[in-house]
């Protein structure tokens, strides 16, 4: 698995602290600056809100979005060791409000019939994952949720309106609405 990642939570009540996660092939943990802005379009406080981190990897985004207050996270990781990291993760910061699923992204949002109000979805840019996810998550979503995208290249796709993006370096990401949410 090679040495292991670090890096540091950017706000909320566990600002400034390290989550280390294994060094493996397809993780690429989301910049700090992009964390920034992701949040800033969210609103910095998400109390009350459900969140789904597939492809969690690093646990970046879900581990940030408890820590400003989130109702509850459910990452779903299906590399073994990258899942233990998570829950070496989980534990270290006493988080609560956490489900961890070892579980492929696909299969998991195929038989979830939980609502959210906010999904992350940073899958492996190599594979073309999300035009199938994307098609399996609008009944998943609660009431003008939104669904942040993170890929090698502008997603755009059938029923889905960008709300926001931007781009760093090779990295684009969006905050997508289903129109019909509209």
């Amino acid at each position: 698995m090679g040495t292991k990642g670090k890096l540091r939570i950017i706000g909320g009540t566990w600002r400034s602290r390290i989550i280390h996660f294994p060094a493996v092939g397809d993780l690429r943990p989301t910049p700090d600056r992009v964390r920034e802005t992701l949040f800033n379009w969210l609103g910095q406080d998400l109390n009350g809100k459900t969140c789904l981190d597939l492809f969690s990897g690093s646990g970046a985004l879900g581990f940030e979005a408890l820590s400003r207050g989130a109702h509850k996270v459910v990452m779903v990781e299906k590399d073994r060791g990258v899942f233990q990291a998570l829950r070496g993760n989980a534990q270290k910061l006493r988080a609560q409000n956490l489900e961890l699923v070892h579980a492929d992204a696909l299969q998991f949002v195929s038989a979830d019939r939980n609502a959210y109000h906010v999904v992350f979805l940073d899958p492996p840019f190599r594979k073309d994952y999300l035009p199938s996810v994307l098609a399996l998550l609008p009944p998943r979503l609660a009431e003008g949720g939104l669904v942040y995208v993170e890929s090698g290249k502008a997603c755009d796709a059938p029923g889905w309106k960008v709300w926001r993006h931007g781009r760093a370096g090779k990295v684009n990401y969006q905050l997508l609405k289903w129109e019909q949410h509209e």
